[in-house]
């Protein structure tokens, strides 16, 4: 399969800011020292002369480089850092468990350096996640029926108010509600692209998307309006679907997805959507000619916008659409990765 990079110039960028959403997608070699590093490295950057980049660990060992010890890049991309594991893994046994500072340092674990990671890998700090986690794990259990106060303080609250306050905070609603109060429950998914943020409702995924910032945070605020404001780190039993169809997506071996959607937009927005979804595996599809199999002749640039306000990247694979002269235009996660993405699936068409 040829490998698609982002040109060097957004490559030294990106290493120069440390953009964590290029994890996984390249690591770069010093010519001057011999060692190659995570794009999050935080060692001096070399000067742009004396660098080289590479798609993986294994295209800069052959090239006769060596790992850095500092960001060690050896290890699996964008998984949790081992320094950080006892943690999660305290967490995920006991997640209604309240953590403070004192705790953490309890686990040798600076607080600075934790809301640090957080802040970069979820958008908020330690505190933030886990209390949003914690008010997540309380709506099920008043979903389920379970008394007010006895989900508050189950879960970590002190007393009713404060369980009340910050559930309405969160939620847009009080816990009374609680059952007329849709949520999505949001996660980080790791794909040979980089990180990405999936969520899930009740009814089936309803985001996977790139970590830009900036178009990351549109779409989770048009999730917050379509859904109520109620949006909560944790777990869900379609990541574990979404996982294992998206490793079978870059492995080659599914051109399909099967795991259920909840699309939610306007009528326009939906006929676009579920038009890209008939575009076939290994193909492309001109605005034109989108714009026209929905009935909507003349209508590229409104069928642009529908295809830039798609919050299920790959998919619905608005990537698949090109200009009529076969040239890329608009994607939320990079020109770079909309290639990648075709030449994979191109390049898996052809072998089969």
């Amino acid at each position: 399969m040829i490998t698609t990079l982002p040109t060097k110039r957004e490559m030294y960028r990106a290493s120069l800011e440390r953009d964590a959403s290029f994890e996984g997608v390249f690591v770069l070699a010093v010519k001057t020292t011999g060692i190659f590093c995570r794009p999050t490295c935080p060692a001096r950057k070399p000067k742009e002369v004396n660098v080289e980049y590479f798609a993986n660990t294994r295209e800069a060992i052959k090239a006769g480089y060596r790992a850095c010890k500092r960001c060690k890049p050896l290890e699996p991309e964008g998984e949790t850092p081992g320094w950080l594991r006892p943690l999660m893994e305290s967490i995920e046994r006991d997640p209604s468990r309240r953590w403070r500072d004192k705790d953490l340092r309890g686990l040798d674990l600076e607080p600075t350096r934790v809301r640090r990671w957080f802040k970069e890998h979820h958008g908020l700090t330690f505190q933030a996640y886990h209390r949003a986690r914690r008010l997540g794990l309380a709506l099920g259990r008043l979903r389920h029926g379970e008394d007010l106060l006895r989900s508050g303080l189950d879960t970590g609250f002190d007393s009713a108010s404060g369980f009340r306050d910050a559930f309405a905070k969160c939620f847009g609603s009080p816990p009374g509600r609680s059952r007329r109060t849709p949520s999505v429950v949001v996660s980080r998914v790791l794909t040979p692209l980089g990180p990405m943020v999936a969520g899930a409702s009740e009814a089936g995924l309803c985001l996977l998307e790139y970590p830009d910032q900036d178009r990351l945070q549109r779409q989770l605020n048009q999730l917050r309006r379509l859904y109520g404001d109620a949006i909560v780190p944790g777990r869900h039993e379609l990541f574990a679907q979404l996982d294992e169809e998206l490793t079978s997506y870059f492995e080659g071996s599914r051109t399909l997805f099967e795991i259920p959607l909840d699309l939610r937009g306007t009528e326009f927005q939906l006929e676009t959507w579920n038009q890209l979804l008939t575009i076939e595996y290994g193909t492309t599809c001109s605005y034109h000619e989108l714009a026209e199999n929905i009935g909507r002749a003349g209508a590229q640039r409104a069928v642009g916008r529908a295809n830039g306000d798609n919050r299920m990247s790959i998919l619905i694979p608005c990537h698949r659409v090109v200009r009529s002269d076969g040239s890329l235009s608009g994607y939320g996660g990079g020109l770079w990765r909309k290639q990648w993405l075709l030449n994979h699936e191109f390049n898996s068409h052809s072998i089969d």
